[in-house]
């Protein structure tokens, strides 16, 4: 995983990799089948090969067996595979290949709560909550509504609408909650986004009324 705009990188690590020079193998990263994104030729990086968009953007730890990969977006999300070949009696030969799959990351805003009527409350009468995100990537998992009062909290899942930037790709989600304005007890209101099991969730400042 890389944040969006930040360095991501890809590992090809394989045993016995302390003992090999450098100087003795070709290294090739590539994603998918066509895009070559960085090369090692004997101990020197080469560039004539290289595709367009990964010209200046790719730098090899010889150390750690780690390509950088400056500015990730997320055009850049997908499978790349390292290969590396040693120069035996001068045909190389394959001795390790790997593959690195890349998932970018970009912070979802932190959601906010907005009354969607003016005017007073008023007893039994109908209040309606709008609650949004923006920026985020990936696509958000679900927003739900909690609503506490007299020690108690209830859950709402309500529909999640997500939309996304034709251009910079990351998403938008936003939710409504129609509910009865509370009467005679003080309420909490919050909204939680649902990132996903690795991404954790986001809450909102909560709404007191």
């Amino acid at each position: 995983k890389a944040f969006l705009n930040h360095t991501a990188y890809l590992s090809c690590y394989f045993p016995n990799s302390q003992k090999t020079d450098i100087n003795d193998l070709r290294v090739f990263w590539q994603k998918g089948a066509v895009e070559v994104v960085h090369e090692v030729y004997y101990g020197q990086e080469k560039h004539d090969n290289l595709s367009p968009q990964y010209i200046n953007r790719t730098k090899m730890d010889m150390g750690k067996w780690t390509l950088q990969l400056l500015n990730a977006g997320i055009v850049d999300e997908g499978e790349y595979t390292c290969i590396i070949q040693h120069r035996d009696r001068g045909s190389p030969k394959v001795i390790h290949t790997s593959e690195c799959l890349l998932h970018i990351i970009a912070n979802y805003s932190q959601p906010e709560i907005a009354w969607l009527h003016t005017g007073d409350l008023k007893p039994n009468a109908y209040l309606n909550l709008f609650c949004s995100s923006s920026g985020g990537y990936p696509e958000a998992k679900q927003m739900t509504w909690l609503i506490s009062y007299e020690n108690k909290t209830y859950r709402h899942m309500h529909h999640m609408d997500v939309s996304q930037d034709a251009v910079t790709k990351l998403y938008n989600v936003t939710s409504k909650l129609n509910i009865t304005v509370p009467t005679n007890t003080f309420t909490n209101i919050s909204c939680l986004l649902h990132l996903g099991e690795q991404l954790g969730s986001l809450v909102s400042v909560p709404l007191g009324i």
